[in-house]
């Protein structure tokens, strides 16, 4: 089973990205196996928080409702900050259960005992 971050979810659906057409590829590749493909919370939350963010995208009304629904609850608790967080969430994730990450956020490399793979590296 491989773990799929934010980064690749996001190359892969907006066009506007460098990456878009190599991750479309690869993500659509992966869901075509036999291989599990596993989109914790913590990726598609943060996929919600990104692309419905105003500041970063023009978000489409159907996600905008609903990260309004996930941020009123326990993303805007104190203490839930920090960019590495998520990242800390996810690769405990796959370590505790013997999965590969798969992204292009090279932050991934600082956890011990990772199986980390970016996709769209040449």
């Amino acid at each position: 089973m491989i773990l799929v971050d934010v980064n690749i979810l996001i190359y892969a659906s907006l066009p506007g990205f460098q990456q878009h057409q190599a991750a479309r590829v690869w993500l659509d590749h992966q869901l075509s196996t036999t291989t599990p493909v596993g989109l914790p919370w913590v990726t598609v939350l943060a996929y919600l928080r990104l692309v419905t963010n105003p500041r970063i995208f023009a978000p489409p009304v159907a996600m905008a409702v609903a990260w309004q629904r996930v941020s009123a609850g326990l993303l805007v608790q104190p203490g839930v900050h920090g960019d590495l967080v998520p990242d800390a969430h996810l690769a405990a994730l796959a370590i505790e259960h013997g999965l590969t990450l798969c992204s292009t956020d090279g932050d991934f490399a600082r956890f011990p005992g990772l199986r980390w793979l970016n996709p769209l590296a040449k």
